[in-house]
C-alpha cells in the first residue's frame, strides 16, 4: 500500500525543498522526510504542482548551478 494516493483530490500538500533547491510535494500529516523543509506553500496537488513550476526554474542541483557560475570568467 502507498504511503499516499496521489490520485485522491482532497490531499493537502506541502511543496517542499531540499539542500539542493530540489522541489518535491509531500502530504500534510505526514512528517517530512529528512533533509527537506516546507516552502510554506500549502494545497491541492494541480495548485502545488503549479507553484513547483513557477518557482522551480531551473533543474540543475544548486550545487551544480554555484560550481558553474564559479567557472564562469
Amino acid at each position: 500500500m502507498p504511503l499516499f494516493d496521489e490520485d485522491d483530490l482532497t490531499i493537502t500538500y506541502h511543496v517542499v525543498v531540499n539542500h539542493e533547491d530540489q522541489h518535491s510535494i509531500w502530504p500534510m500529516g505526514r512528517d517530512i522526510p529528512d533533509g527537506w523543509r516546507s516552502t510554506g506553500f500549502t494545497g491541492q496537488i494541480d495548485a502545488c504542482l503549479a507553484e513547483i513550476e513557477r518557482v522551480w526554474t531551473d533543474m540543475r542541483p544548486l550545487s551544480l548551478r554555484k560550481a558553474m557560475d564559479a567557472a564562469v570568467i
